[in-house]
């Protein structure tokens, strides 16, 4: 008898369902101006479920969670080969190529041609032009093959509209000597960071060594001279800043101190002045849903700089991501908890509203994920070597620190102690409040920054981020070890601890007769539980 073994039966994929979460809406004032090219080349990531579960909010916050290297946990928390070879398949059968597979942050990064990627993913792509923005756009959901949907928690990329704004606004100095001490001037005036991290008491026995600060950034760029120039002017040893490129971002200053080259400024800038012994990495990725996401990973898993402490000022409403999206930032956010990486964000610049033009109440993403140390602002008044006054910033204009009620994440445990105020959403359920903390934020008294060779000064949240990131690499220095998760510890210190100061005056209404919250004593939905006492904070901790 002749035995004649068959092969394995391959996939068929015919049948598909819709991946849940990834329904996409259009923009309002979008309009379709053509169909995207069909020989164009894109690449999008996918990205796999986690078959087992992560700790716990409750774990991770009441301290019974050890934080695991990052080894450890792509051992326990990887994703399977198994898994990874199925999406291997299903990218061979529809022509795609691999760009990058990962175990560890469980991502497969796939490119292929527009009509490649629209019969592999069932999907209709688009362009569109909203004002000046100009996108390759989809509506309604991925569609995937029933073979491996299972597999899948989310598809980023095939939608490249901007993800995020950054949170800051330039303004120049017509003196152009925008990192000269001030300390004499009376009233309202700019600092430099390392007068704010004194105002604030940062501990003076550290300087950040051993740490890495990471700073996600999605366009932009610095110069190294721009960084030795400002450094020296402030008598500081400049930083270590590496930039690290992610599925295709790269440092890019533009030669504009208004456009994004003043986020990243801003950002270097403010934490390599408050840590300068810390190394900052920087990571440059798209301005994408897949950039922003990839970015996040690539600092959460990077085994060879390590980042402690990770600082993002980007951010959008809640009600322009998708449910996918919201699902894998905060799980990276909970992955970064559970590895003893403190997450800052900034809560955004248009106040209550989140965007300008809003009539509703809306909080600003990433910092809506109960896994961040959300950051939000207010406007610093020195009086001499000491804080003078300390109010919600609220320019009155438009600008104005984020904060509010989250229509997506619950009210996590750490808040459930907290009087959290109604929505300014009219019957919208309770949820996670924003910010948690905050800091000098105003455009009067911000920051004195230098620039693609201007100097001027920098406002908005944007600067809280870096800030408490320099602050939380003194605190991880000085402790010898990480203190990761810090939020829901900020939380227990009640407020007599002084480790905190409590802002009680001012509004994020950001337009005169608009909706916003009120600052009162205790935690608040403008400055959240307040402003830092660094030394305090190290006795406390």
């Amino acid at each position: 008898m002749i035995m004649i073994s068959s092969s394995p039966r391959r996939p068929a994929y015919e049948s598909r369902s819709d991946l849940p979460g990834s329904e996409r809406e259009l923009p309002k004032g979008a309009v379709r101006i053509g169909k995207a090219s069909g020989t164009a080349r894109i690449e999008v990531t996918v990205l796999l479920k986690n078959k087992v579960p992560l700790p716990s909010l409750a774990a991770l916050g009441d301290g019974s969670h050890e934080p695991l290297t990052r080894a450890q946990f792509a051992t326990q928390y990887g994703a399977s080969t198994a898994d990874l070879a199925a999406i291997d398949a299903f990218a061979h059968h529809f022509g795609l190529t691999v760009v990058e597979s990962s175990a560890e942050k469980r991502t497969v990064r796939l490119s292929g041609t527009v009509d490649e990627l629209r019969r592999a993913f069932g999907v209709q792509l688009g362009v569109y032009r909203q004002g000046r923005t100009r996108f390759r756009g989809r509506r309604g959901s991925v569609r995937l093959p029933d073979e491996i949907i299972d597999l899948v928690a989310g598809v980023f990329g095939l939608d490249d509209r901007p993800a995020a704004r950054w949170h800051s606004y330039w303004r120049p100095l017509p003196d152009g000597r925008a990192t000269r001490s001030t300390r004499a001037t009376a009233g309202p005036r700019p600092f430099t960071p390392p007068e704010v991290a004194a105002l604030y008491e940062f501990p003076r026995s550290v300087d950040g060594a051993g740490q890495c600060i990471a700073l996600i950034e999605l366009g932009g760029g610095y110069r190294p001279a721009d960084l030795r120039a400002y450094f020296k002017s402030l008598r500081i040893d400049p930083p270590a800043v590496s930039a690290v490129s992610v599925a295709g971002g790269r440092n890019e200053p533009s030669g504009n101190p208004a456009g994004p080259d003043g986020e990243v400024m801003l950002d270097i800038e403010v934490a390599g002045a408050v840590a300068p012994g810390a190394r900052i990495a920087v990571y440059f990725a798209p301005n994408t849903d897949a950039g922003f996401l990839n970015a996040l990973l690539a600092a959460v898993h990077d085994r060879v700089r390590r980042p402690t402490v990770v600082s993002i000022s980007w951010g959008g409403p809640e009600y322009t991501w998708t449910a996918q999206a919201l699902r894998a930032f905060d799980e990276a956010c909970q992955i970064a908890a559970t590895m003893g990486i403190t997450v800052c964000c900034s809560a955004g610049d248009n106040g209550a509203q989140d965007r300008a033009g809003q009539k509703r109440g809306n909080v600003d993403f990433p910092a809506a994920s109960p896994f961040v140390l959300a950051c939000g602002g207010t406007r610093l008044i020195a009086r001499g070597e000491a804080i003078g006054a300390e109010t919600v910033w609220n320019d009155g204009d438009g600008w104005a620190t984020g904060g509010g009620i989250s229509e997506h994440f619950p009210v996590p445990a750490y808040q459930s102690r907290v009087r959290l105020p109604a929505s300014v959403n009219g019957g919208a359920a309770a949820g996670r409040g924003v910010p948690d903390v905050s800091g000098n934020a105003d455009g009067e008294t911000g920051y004195r920054i230098r620039v693609d060779g201007a100097e001027g000064v920098i406002g908005g949240t944007s600067a809280v981020s870096p800030l408490w990131a320099g602050l939380i690499a003194l605190l991880n220095q000085a402790k010898g070890h990480n203190i990761g998760f810090l939020t829901p510890r900020l939380y227990q210190l009640g407020r007599g601890s002084r480790a905190l100061r409590d802002i009680v005056s001012g509004n994020n209404a950001a337009l005169r007769g608009g909706k916003g919250y009120a600052a009162a004593p205790g935690w608040d939905a403008c400055t959240g539980l307040g402003s830092p006492n660094g030394e305090r904070l190290l006795e406390l901790l």
